[in-house]
């Protein structure tokens, strides 16, 4: 065979080769972006899975898309809401600063915590006192709550356990195990506790919530309501409501572990120990030993004999 006849039969079979091979390429590129549309399409349509476990301890995988979601049942709610009301918040340890220059009697406080705890208007868990240091000297208002005390004497005469001390330093009152016995109201040397003597406002509307302890609601007649410091608040982060809704600056608040306490007028946030260092701060009675969580700064301005233009008000104060 001569070498011209030679050539054009390798091109011919070179030229069917690549041929082949571009069909075998595109066979296998075809196949691929078919298959490739297979995953997509059964990505898009198939459940997700999840791992559930059965009552009778046994894990199960099933679809998603095949459970049902249960409520907690009320029974199981409120041994939630007890078991967390206990423990309180991990790390925490509240305190309360009442600077006596800036109150006004403005009331706003009790309002506010009237309102968040379903109290009836001669209820409060709060009260603003007019003080006066003597007769010649410009009268006060005080604040008084409770004073969640670290030796908190009500706890100790409590016969059921429903008085009781958190971590973080609050003191509360469930009122799923109170039995009304006012042990601890003869106990409190701060006046800061009061008997449901009679059904409570918010009966009928609130006959169908849990009970939350750390909101004390519903109120319930024939047990004992009290200043919580808002601990349902202070979940959420944020400030107590008498803290929050004083107009004149009057209160703090904050975490004696991050020596941080934030006024709830004008949200500013201070070192708590300089607080009280700088301002001569006291406690109610500390020499009953309750060591109070609540510190007082004096009525800066009310300590120098009053002039002439403060004597009727004074005067009516000592007559009344």
């Amino acid at each position: 065979m001569s070498e011209k006849e030679e050539k054009p039969k390798n091109k011919s079979r070179r030229k069917f080769l690549e041929q082949i091979g571009y069909m075998g390429v595109g066979t296998v590129l075809g196949g691929s972006a078919i298959l490739a549309g297979i995953n997509y399409d059964h990505k898009k349509t198939k459940s997700e899975r999840i791992k559930v476990l059965t009552a009778e301890n046994e894990l199960l995988e099933v679809e998603k898309s095949n459970t049902t979601s249960l409520k907690k049942s009320k029974y199981e709610e409120l041994t939630y809401l007890q078991k967390e009301g206990r423990e309180g918040i991990p790390g925490k340890r509240w305190v309360m600063v009442i600077d006596l220059s800036k109150c006004k009697d403005a009331q706003k406080c009790m309002g506010a915590c009237q309102s968040a705890h379903h109290l009836r208007p001669e209820q409060s868990h709060i009260r603003t006192i007019k003080m006066q240091e003597s007769k010649n000297t410009p009268p006060y208002y005080m604040p008084k709550p409770c004073q969640h005390c670290d030796n908190p004497p009500c706890v100790a005469v409590c016969p059921v356990d429903a008085t009781f001390k958190r971590g973080d330093g609050i003191v509360l009152i469930d009122n799923e195990r109170c039995i009304g016995c006012r042990f601890c109201i003869a106990a409190c040397p701060y006046s800061a506790r009061y008997l449901n003597w009679t059904e409570p406002l918010y009966a009928e509307e609130d006959k169908d919530k849990v009970y939350n302890v750390e909101l004390n609601i519903p109120q319930k007649k024939g047990t004992i309501t009290k200043c919580v410091f808002s601990a349902d608040r202070l979940r959420e982060g944020k400030l107590p409501y008498c803290v929050s809704s004083c107009p004149n600056g009057v209160f703090y608040f904050g975490d004696e572990n991050e020596d941080a306490v934030t006024n709830g007028t004008t949200k500013e946030t201070v070192r708590f120990r300089k607080l009280l260092e700088d301002n001569g701060a006291f406690q109610l009675m500390p020499e009953l030993g309750t060591k109070p969580r609540v510190y007082y700064l004096p009525a800066k301005g009310k300590e120098s004999p009053f002039e002439d233009k403060d004597r009727p008000e004074a005067e009516e104060h000592l007559n009344a």
